[in-house]
């Protein structure tokens, strides 16, 4: 219970602090939301004056700040200064697409790179081995924006698979067919962020696993004649476990940030795009609501694995 408490101390403790930093640095960045209209000679001082008082940024940066958290405090990050709508219901349309690419890609990742990790330490020098490497190389050096358009330029408009953009096909579809349907669409995104993330982390399995395969209770648990599978399966997984969760923890800000790239230019209209839309717009609102989700997350889902790790390991340090 105590470990529980501190860790959601340092939760809102780091989410107070990202939130000031976030709101000073949106703020102090170069142009503003009222840019263009300062640039238009048809605009009079009168009126930009205008604008900043019905948009709150006449106001002092603390106080704006201030009034802001008072309203983040009610989960209501305010009013978008382009489209007018509630920032809040703008974000919970576009989360759940957001959040479910970055789940499953998370499992796949995880499967795939134990799989391929022990694969190619079990065999280490062999054939399967270099192969294995060769790929993490490549899945590791490949940015994901390059293949993307590898993969839309393939999959999509030479074969023809897979659509390239949106998630609903342009007949509309009813009950199971609509999710089957973004499922084809999401097919494409979900393949880049899998296979970009999955090299590094085969590296590192692979590399831990080869310091088990050399300690003496492997070669104890050899001596006594034990099937390759129960060792695998009571010797190798159970210390390989812990440092593969603490690292899937740290990776998750990257799966998110990651979003943004894939999600504009697949077109899909997920929480990614729709931050990267309201940047280029300067729509301080949206910019810091969709900032402090996604810094949530990532503390949330750093806990968590926190929480599984002392659960594989009861011995870990609570701290």
């Amino acid at each position: 219970m105590i470990f529980l408490m501190k860790k959601m101390a340092y939760l809102i403790l780091m989410l107070l602090l990202i939130s000031i930093v976030s709101f000073l640095a949106i703020h102090i960045a170069p142009n503003s939301f009222l840019g263009a209209g300062e640039l238009n000679p048809n605009m009079t001082e009168a009126a930009i004056a205008k604008l900043k008082a019905v948009y709150g940024l006449d106001k002092p940066l603390l106080v704006q700040y201030l009034e802001w958290m008072k309203s983040m405090l009610t989960f209501h990050f305010g009013v978008s200064f382009v489209s007018g709508e509630d920032v809040s219901t703008e974000i919970i349309k576009r989360i759940p697409v957001t959040l479910f690419m970055n789940f499953i890609s998370l499992i796949a990742v995880f499967v795939l790179s134990i799989a391929l990790g022990v694969k190619a330490a079990v065999h280490n020098g062999k054939k399967s081995d270099h192969l294995i490497r060769q790929f993490s190389l490549f899945s590791f050096s490949m940015p994901s924006f390059y293949l993307a358009l590898l993969f839309i330029i393939l999959f999509s408009v030479n074969l023809g698979w897979f659509p390239f953009s949106g998630l609903h096909s342009i007949e509309p579809k009813e009950g199971v067919a609509n999710y089957l349907d973004m499922a084809w669409h999401l097919v494409l995104p979900i393949g880049v962020m899998v296979f970009v993330g999955v090299g590094s982390m085969v590296i590192y399995i692979r590399s831990l696993t080869l310091e088990i395969l050399k300690s003496d209770y492997y070669f104890f648990a050899k001596a006594r004649g034990l099937d390759e599978k129960v060792i695998l399966r009571r010797y190798i997984l159970p210390n390989l476990l812990p440092p593969v969760v603490t690292l899937l923890g740290l990776s998750l800000p990257g799966l998110i940030g990651g979003s943004v790239i894939l999600e504009s230019i697949f077109g899909i209209d997920g929480m990614g795009r729709f931050f990267y839309l309201s940047a280029m717009s300067r729509d301080y609102p949206v910019i810091m609501g969709i900032l402090m989700i996604t810094a949530f997350l990532t503390l949330f889902g750093n806990m968590i694995a926190d929480m599984i790790l002392l659960k594989l390991n009861p011995y870990a340090k609570r701290s």
